[in-house]
């Protein structure tokens, strides 16, 4: 199996897993709010890289001091990206949040493939564009309408393919586990101190009946998620990556029928098509 055939599974396993992202945000938020969400998920997140990466002696890369230039601007680039989400969304909808946030596509695209020097096979560009044209038919609202939060989370958007170029190149020293330990590290505290000063204190028993929910996310988000992400970027071209996040949506409107009994809208279902098609596309082999 290529290394290109192993990124693209892993995606597929990270789709599954990052579509139920929305839907166990939204019980945690509903009891505690984003910001408080973040933080938490972020917190149980980091006593188990700090227990994996001591069970698999990982603490030794962290005296690699090359890796440290790409190490703190991945963590510069990722908790600035997420500090825009959230402050973000305190102004706009999740439904503008999803389909400006997707635009990462667009920015990876014109970063690396028109400007940069990563070069993609043409039938891999039309599965991209046909995957991205499926996934805004599924995310977008029946009323999107511009606002300062938009604008906040354009600009996390843009900034994300910069976030992902520097996980991949730290890749090249340290381990996945050492990335996210390191980044969890160093932007928990700015996350924990944004959600002390916008959101109200956590009532004990609301922190109790969001806890299932911050677990989900703190576990098999924050950590087996994210070291799938680290391992695709490390196997396979960034804008293709980004453009497999069309994956997601897709799959969220599935669990949510089951888990949440949201049932989809007719052009939500038709947008699984072009979905399903440039998903094809964009993982067929191609010679040469």
């Amino acid at each position: 199996m290529t290394k290109e055939r192993e990124g693209e599974i892993l995606m597929v396993g990270l789709a599954i897993l990052e579509s139920w992202f929305p839907i166990f945000s939204i019980v945690s938020m509903s009891y505690i709010g984003a910001l408080h969400t973040y933080t938490y998920s972020l917190l149980i997140a980091l006593v188990f890289f700090i227990m994996i990466m001591f069970k698999r002696d990982r603490f030794k890369e962290l005296k690699n001091k090359e890796a440290y230039k790409d190490l703190l601007l991945t963590s510069f680039w990722i908790t600035s990206l997420f500090a825009l989400i959230f402050i973000g969304m305190r102004y706009t909808t999740a439904g503008n949040m999803a389909v400006i946030i997707f635009l990462q596509l667009l920015f990876s695209y014109l970063y690396f493939n028109v400007f940069g020097k990563e070069k993609m096979h043409t039938l891999h560009v039309w599965g991209a564009l046909i995957m991205g044209i499926g996934a805004l038919i599924i995310l977008i609202p029946k009323e999107l309408t511009f606002n300062k939060g938009d604008l906040l989370i354009l600009v996390a958007a843009a900034i994300a393919p910069f976030a992902n170029l520097y996980q991949k190149r730290a890749r090249e020293f340290c381990s996945s586990e050492t990335i996210l330990g390191f980044r969890t590290l160093v932007g928990l505290p700015f996350i924990a101190l944004m959600a002390w000063a916008f959101e109200p204190a956590v009532r004990y028993d609301a922190f109790v009946s969001a806890l299932p929910s911050l677990l989900f996310i703190g576990i098999l988000i924050y950590v087996v998620s994210k070291i799938m992400w680290i391992e695709a970027l490390h196997r396979t071209s960034i804008t293709k990556l980004s453009a497999m996040l069309g994956l997601v949506p897709m799959m969220t409107l599935v669990f949510a029928y089951f888990y949440l009994h949201e049932v989809p809208e007719l052009r939500q279902v038709l947008g699984i098509v072009p979905v399903l098609a440039g998903g094809y596309l964009l993982t067929k082999p191609v010679e040469g």
